[in-house]
């Protein structure tokens, strides 16, 4: 029984109104309440047949951004439990309907009430022994502000999966059900099949809270400018199941309560966006659901943001990926969100009149300028073959290491595909302050060709695939001839 899949997303609207009462009599009292919205709490989302979700109840991510709409099925023929079960056959990475599986269920209503359980369970197999890279909940592909994942293993026999929540009073109307997304990377690259059935949300009784973490559970220290935001994502939480096993899962920073010691330096909103809005020192902390969190921030703000030097290469001489001195061409993006082991955040901030790039959580991200990652998005990759070099102005705002790498890539979409990689060493980087570089061309190693040029990627990845950098600050992207 093949499901349709329908890409465009609903929206309910919730009309409450005024209740006026009034007193039969000479004498009149008006009075207004405010009545609570309640949502359903309906419990399952997959038995044999979508709950609430319709018929076309799988929403795929962005075939642009490399997802398969084409893997999602239904299965009559296997279950664990009644008729039919989900089936997700994960593709290769040379698939030409895309190289992930990735997509939601959504609640087509209003939302429910999920006040009232603790954990979403399903029950998965596979055909081989392999990996979900990224399984949970809260993604509806409108604000999306509670979301769970994590990483899960799959057998070749049944198993029940538990995705707990943080915090179950912070979900009185959600709508995002169920969220998926993953590759073949755990098989070899080879493709395999996961069946799911029985998703539902249950109030377990067997979860407990024993930790949260912020910064990685690390007390960092680090220095900030006025007028320079950050933007905190995905922090992990840490929960005690009834087998023993302590689960780590990843969260967005809605589920927190953060808190600033001084408020005239630095201020958390709700989405976890740190906004410095004067000189001093402050202590970032937070807590979730009661537990107070590992980890914190000391920021020490000591002067308002100083920008790069204001580049003076002739215009004809440039093309430029971001400037505020230059006219950019146009680029698709400037975090490319590579789907599913990118973690790193941020991109384009305001800060005044002027704008940088600004980068948190940095393992790899790319600038994309080309209509080969993002078909839909047509843009056009840059010719460098009368182009003599790469300028970037880069500032790091924490503490440098000489063995810290900063590696810049290069790709042409030429009729071969080349790439070429330059390092810059932790030793050529300036903590707090800016360092400009001026890359020959000539210098990118493995770059054979130059008329197609369409990736710019950032990776502070060591042999060991352990990030070494995780915040920098950037601007002043562009090619020139000299």
């Amino acid at each position: 029984m093949m499901k349709s899949i329908n890409y465009k997303t609903g929206r309910s609207a919730i009309i409450l109104g005024l209740i006026l009462i009034f007193n039969l009599g000479c004498e009149r009292d008006l009075t207004d309440e405010a009545v609570p919205a309640t949502f359903p709490n309906t419990a399952e989302i997959f038995t044999d047949t979508p709950v609430g979700l319709t018929d076309d109840f799988f929403i795929s991510f962005d075939p642009a951004d490399g997802a398969n709409p084409q893997a999602f099925n239904t299965d009559d023929d296997v279950a664990y439990q009644g008729t039919t079960s989900i089936r997700f056959d994960v593709p290769t990475p040379s698939d030409p309907n895309g190289s992930f599986i990735g997509g939601i269920f959504k609640d087509r209503g209003e939302g429910r009430d999920l006040t009232g359980y603790d954990a979403l369970t399903f029950w998965a197999k596979a055909t081989v022994t392999a990996d979900i890279e990224r399984v949970g909940f809260g993604a509806d592909f409108e604000e999306g502000n509670f979301v769970v994942r994590q990483k899960v293993p799959v057998f070749t026999n049944w198993r029940k999966v538990i995705v707990p929540i943080p915090d179950p009073s912070k979900l009185t109307q959600e709508k995002g059900m169920f969220l998926i997304s993953t590759n073949s990377t755990s098989n070899n690259n080879q493709g395999f099949t996961i069946w799911i059935d029985e998703v539902k949300f249950e109030k377990l009784g067997t979860t407990r809270l024993t930790g949260a973490q912020i910064f990685g559970g690390q007390d960092l220290t680090q220095e900030g400018f006025v007028g320079i935001p950050t933007q905190l994502d995905w922090q992990t939480f840490t929960t005690n199941l009834a087998d023993g096993q302590n689960l780590s899962t990843e969260l967005r920073p809605n589920y927190f309560e953060f808190s600033s010691s001084n408020p005239q330096v630095a201020t958390v909103s709700e989405d976890g966006l740190i906004e410095v809005v004067g000189l001093g020192e402050t202590l970032i902390t937070a807590s979730l659901n009661g537990v107070m969190a590992q980890g914190s921030l000391n920021l020490n703000v000591a002067s308002v943001f100083s920008f790069a030097p204001v580049p003076t290469r002739p215009a004809e001489n440039v093309v430029s990926l971001f400037s505020d001195a230059y006219n950019d061409i146009p680029v698709s993006r400037y975090n490319s969100f590579f789907e599913p082991f990118q973690t790193t955040l941020g991109g384009v901030v305001n800060a005044g009149t002027e704008t940088i790039i600004s980068y948190t959580d940095l393992n790899f991200v790319g600038i994309v300028f080309n209509d080969v990652i993002f078909p839909a998005e047509a843009v056009t990759p840059v010719d460098a073959t009368n182009l003599t070099h790469l300028h970037i102005d880069i500032l790091v705002p924490e503490a440098l290491q000489a063995e810290d790498r900063f590696l810049v890539q290069l790709t042409n979409y030429g009729a071969t595909e080349s790439v070429g990689s330059f390092l810059i060493n932790g030793s050529d980087l300036v903590q707090d302050g800016w360092a400009s570089f001026d890359i020959p061309l000539s210098s990118f190693a493995g770059l054979t060709d130059l008329s197609r040029i369409g990736l710019l990627l950032f990776n502070t990845s060591n042999a060991s695939n352990v990030p070494t950098i995780s915040s920098v600050i950037l601007d002043n992207i562009y090619f020139y001839a000299e």
